[in-house]
């Protein structure tokens, strides 16, 4: 498949160089000639000096016949512009952008560009390797502000109901892992041992709903 690439940072010229070992051709286009060092000798792609959202660039980049575009350049509105001309003027079927605001997100994503906001992702992550197993999330929407984690909870919330669970901690089981087999619960569905409880709950109040899911439900009340 062929990849266009638009910003040549340290983000650009990574994936550039990750999809060209995956034997994919590719080109990064870049308005600042010197970025393309970062590529580094072994690069054998295609390098175009402009910018990235105008036509007559993205041409010369062979968006025309591409598969996907991304564009991680260092500006948001420049990502989200030549995102949508990927997808709107030229109809490449794979587009995502990166963005820095993540309040813009759910913009971009109601205007059908996929996006990855860099400030949440990189939180998310440092979560991951700081905090104990399951307090991080496993997922998060695109603006950041809504969670899915593993929660552990407490032996004595087997038997208990769902619903009794959502109400102490104020949070959403979305899916339960029982047996290797994911399931949807509903509210009268009863928490078993060895289950693996994913929840929905807002980014700030994580740690709220961790805690008391750790209480016995009888604390709690």
């Amino acid at each position: 498949m062929h990849v266009v690439i638009m910003g040549c940072g340290r983000v650009g010229s990574s994936l550039a160089k990750g999809l060209e070992r995956l034997d994919h051709s590719v080109a990064v286009i870049d308005k600042n000639a010197q970025a393309f060092r970062r590529l580094g000798s072994d690069f054998h792609g295609q390098q175009v000096t402009g910018i990235g959202y105008h036509r007559q660039v993205l041409v010369e980049a062979g968006i025309e016949r591409a598969g996907a575009f991304a564009a991680v350049s260092n500006g948001d509105n420049s990502n989200i512009i030549s995102a949508r001309v990927a997808k709107e003027t030229f109809g490449v079927e794979h587009v995502v952008a990166r963005i820095y605001d993540p309040k813009r997100a759910a913009v971009y994503e109601r205007l059908g560009i996929p996006t990855v906001a860099t400030v949440p992702w990189t939180t998310d992550r440092f979560m991951r390797m700081l905090l104990p197993e399951g307090t991080a999330s496993a997922w998060r929407d695109p603006s950041g502000t809504v969670a899915v984690l593993q929660l552990p909870v407490h032996e004595d919330w087997v038997g208990r109901p769902v619903s009794e669970l959502e109400e102490a901690t104020g949070a959403r089981v979305a899916f339960i892992m029982r047996f290797g087999t994911g399931l949807l619960p509903r509210p009268d569905s009863v928490v078993q041992a060895d289950d693996a409880i994913y929840v929905a709950a807002l980014s700030g109040t994580v740690t709220e709903v961790a805690k008391a899911a750790a209480e016995s439900p009888e604390e709690g009340h």
